[in-house]
């Protein structure tokens, strides 16, 4: 069987994702070993071994691999594109259940710290900060049922110490 070839889309930038039978991903040239599992896990290299979750809906694919989320959109020729999340705002990747809140409103955090952990597909998902930030608002609550897209933290880039 030969590969097939997707486009995905993440933060303005297309990645050619070529997707071998025996288990090899090709991205932009770079291959990769990929296994899938069940219920969405994907083994990913070979030593060490990473276990990556992920989730579709839609045109949309999830990843979620050492606690950071990221979000795709498979490209198809003559589709327009999505614009891209508004900067400082962390927003749900995908409908998931709020199931811990780490800061407050005020809390300065350090790029990779756990700021929300959500829960879908009966696991637990860390969503850490991509940079140093003062938290300026939090707009959800913990046991509220989110949709993709909706805004769950408001953050303040600072620079990092």
């Amino acid at each position: 069987m030969p590969s097939r070839t997707i486009v995905l889309r993440h933060r303005a930038r297309d990645y050619e994702v070529a997707i071998a039978p025996e288990g090899l991903v090709r991205v932009d040239g770079t291959e990769v070993a990929a296994t899938a599992g069940r219920n969405g896990t994907v083994r990913v290299g070979r030593d060490p071994v990473s276990t990556a979750w992920t989730a579709s809906q839609g045109e949309t694919r999830w990843v979620f691999l050492d606690g950071r989320v990221f979000e795709f959109e498979v490209q198809r020729p003559g589709r327009r594109r999505r614009s891209v999340t508004h900067h400082g705002t962390l927003t749900a990747p995908m409908p998931a259940t709020v199931r811990r809140i780490n800061v407050s409103p005020g809390d300065r955090v350090e790029r990779g710290a756990t700021l929300i952990v959500l829960e879908a597909m009966k696991m637990e998902l860390p969503v850490r900060a991509e940079a140093a930030a003062m938290v300026e608002a939090i707009n959800c609550r913990e046991g509220d049922l989110v949709q993709p897209g909706a805004a769950l933290i408001e953050l303040d880039e600072v620079e990092e110490r």
